[in-house]
């Protein structure tokens, strides 16, 4: 099997017999039903705008080869957002640059049917065959609903598939029918297009199937009597905002622990086996030492994405959108921005890529503007650096971890100025689009999908891996290149007063007199105001490629003054010029300017290129990267003159 995303809604690259398509609105288990016909690991959520590109799979009925494209969700045909223009484009057989599907598969939830026999109608107009896949019905079941599933597929003129989650008997027969989509029946006559008609069409489709309308979830309703109070659920938002950082430190690091000390035996094994001193720098140092310094936070990350698949998995992230819409409305956007804003809590690439569910061009560069400031995962590998240079583990605030409270600060300190941003983008781009409705659906309180979970889990570790095996791999190794280069024999050191035995005194004597030192020192008077040498210089320029990479640098320097504990050699390290000569480095204002510096700054190329190509041009990445770098200056700057003055 293999997959492929196609961002920009293009034509899709593989080839088989039939071609289908998944249509469906949000919620109503269609990427779920992807996942389980191809065996690929598509992004679910219990929200608008989490599937906003083209996913593809490949799966074998019989001897046919059939190609599943997962469409992005939509309510309706009547495009109002770039994500809903891509699903109308591909139904439109006028569009002959797209390949129009052999078939649709329809995903209907059971018990919302009235809000989605709307869209059937729409998409059974379209000429493609059509076949109909009723989800939660077993939802419908248990909240006293009921609908005659045979009487439907004849109102509605098209074959009707019951699928609940877990059934295997289900999706045979839905497979079955896959392989044979030009014997799908079609409607006598195509639904009514006219509003009027179509809603008379509804109300006859819904008595033909006798079908009975299922309770309101009493579950839900007591639980939303809570979490959408306009106090009491902002409340229970922050303390759930509050208690992740919490929890991540607080699990979290004993796994860590165990990821350094395995990294740390590596680098022993190299050293005490490898015969060539420079080739044995080169692995321990620049590949074990750079990579294992970045991958030791592996746990943090993997914990951070456990949190946010099962606060979306129970359907909370619908209710954190809704809550957040009234406060968005006051800086001139909407509940969807915040859906792409949270996402960017992830990654901003998909935050970005989200903003396609944004009916309005204003907000969608508002939103976009703004993404990037929202605390990604990659920030957090940099913040737990510093954070455990600035605050002891032990360190408490009342009943609390001191450092899941800096990390809360940091993580509110993003998301404030990211919807200060937006707003003044919001303002500056008035004119350019209209602020139009927002709709929200809210999906009952479910039990999460373990395999879901997990799945979602493993594919942004796995990612995570891949960025540190390839970005940073590439990145450190250059580094190591920079920090040891040119290299130095006995001789350089005895004629410099050192003794070459003393291996701390003449790596220290390299990497001050490398390629590295030069260009750190080179770009010194940008940076001494935060109190930055030209150590951090370098570990800042790295961080362009991936902000992580700052933290591989470090890892590379503190290695090779004190291989055995190279934390202890970072909060060792003393100023080597200048006026603070002698210094402690890593001193408190200069951890703080640190943190403020990479909580602006636009560090990450893959978000520039995704930026990019989401707005068509590259006025707005350079907009964005030079907005962001002199806002992360004059903040870091700011911090760093507080903390010196009260310290």
């Amino acid at each position: 099997m293999s997959c492929g995303p196609h961002g920009d809604g293009g034509t899709a690259t593989l080839a088989a017999d039939i071609r289908l398509a998944l249509v469906g609105s949000p919620n109503s288990g269609k990427t779920t039903l992807f996942n389980a016909l191809t065996g690929l690991r598509a992004k679910t959520g219990n929200y608008p705008g989490v599937t906003v590109a083209r996913y593809e799979g490949r799966t074998r009925v019989g001897d046919s080869e059939i190609i599943v494209e997962d469409l992005p969700g939509t309510y309706s045909l009547d495009a109002i957002s770039p994500d809903e223009q891509i699903v109308a484009d591909v139904l439109d057989p006028a569009h002959t640059d797209i390949d129009t599907p052999d078939g649709l598969l329809v995903t209907l939830d059971a018990t919302t049917l009235r809000r989605s026999l709307g869209m059937l109608a729409q998409v059974q107009g379209t000429g493609v065959p059509v076949c109909v896949v009723l989800t939660f019905s077993d939802e419908l079941t248990r909240r006293q609903g009921s609908i005659d599933v045979e009487a439907f597929a004849r109102a509605v003129g098209a074959p009707v598939v019951t699928v609940t989650s877990g059934r295997r008997q289900q999706l045979a027969e839905l497979r079955e029918l896959m392989a044979r989509p030009d014997e799908w029946p079609a409607p006598p006559v195509a639904p009514p297009t006219a509003a009027e008609e179509v809603t008379t069409w509804i109300e006859s489709v819904l008595r033909a199937s006798k079908y009975v309308l299922p309770q309101m979830d009493s579950r839900t309703r007591r639980i939303d009597a809570v979490l959408l109070h306009p106090v009491w659920g902002s409340l229970f938002f922050f303390a759930t905002m509050f208690a992740f950082f919490q929890v991540i430190f607080t699990v979290a690091a004993p796994l860590q622990g165990y990821v350094e000390e395995f990294f740390a035996y590596l680098s022993g094994l190299v050293n005490d086996h490898v015969g060539p001193p420079w080739l044995a720098s080169f692995i321990a140092d620049a590949l074990i030492g750079g990579v294992g310094g970045v991958l030791v936070f592996l746990p943090q990350i993997a914990l951070l994405f456990i949190l946010i698949a099962l606060l979306e998995g129970v359907g909370y992230m619908a209710r954190a959108a809704f809550l957040m819409d009234k406060l968005m409305s006051t800086v001139g956007l909407e509940g969807r921005a915040f859906v792409a804003l949270l996402s960017s809590l992830a990654c901003a690439i998909p935050g970005i890529m989200a903003t396609r569910t944004l009916p309005s061009t204003r907000d969608r560069l508002a939103t976009m503007m703004a993404a990037p400031l929202m605390t990604c995962s990659a920030r957090l590998p940099v913040y737990i650096l510093l954070t455990g240079l600035l605050v002891d583990s032990s360190s408490r605030v009342g009943p609390v971890g001191a450092q899941g409270l800096v990390m809360f600060c940091l993580y509110i300190g993003g998301a404030v100025s990211a919807m200060l941003t937006a707003a003044l983008f919001s303002r500056l781009g008035r004119g350019t689009g209209p602020l139009l409705p927002f709709y929200m659906e809210m999906p009952p309180y479910r039990l999460p999908s373990m395999r879901s979970m997990a799945l979602s889990v493993w594919d942004a570790c796995r990612g995570f891996v891949r960025k540190v095996a390839v970005i940073i791999m590439a990145t450190t190794a250059i580094l190591w290149v920079l920090l040891n280069v040119p290299f130095r024999s006995d001789a350089d050191f005895a004629k410099a007063g050192i003794d070459p035995a003393d291996d701390a005194a003449t790596s220290a004597y390299v990497i001050d007199h490398s390629f590295a030192a030069s260009v750190g020192k080179f770009i010194s008077p940008v940076f001494e105001p935060q109190g930055f040498d030209w150590r951090i210089n370098i570990g800042v320029l790295a961080s362009l490629s991936a902000r992580e990479t700052f933290v591989a640098t470090l890892g590379q320097v503190a290695a090779a003054e004190n291989p055995d504990d190279p934390k202890n050699a970072l909060e060792k390290m003393t100023v080597s010029s200048g006026d603070r000569k002698g210094e402690k480095l890593f001193s408190a204002p200069v951890v703080a300017a640190l943190m403020v510096f990479f909580l602006y700054a636009l560090q990450c190329m893959s978000t520039i290129g995704v930026m990019r190509r989401e707005s068509g041009t590259w006025r707005w990445p350079v907009i964005a990267f030079g907005y962001m770098f002199a806002l992360a200056w004059i903040m870091s700057f700011l911090a760093y003159t507080v903390v010196s003055a009260v310290t």
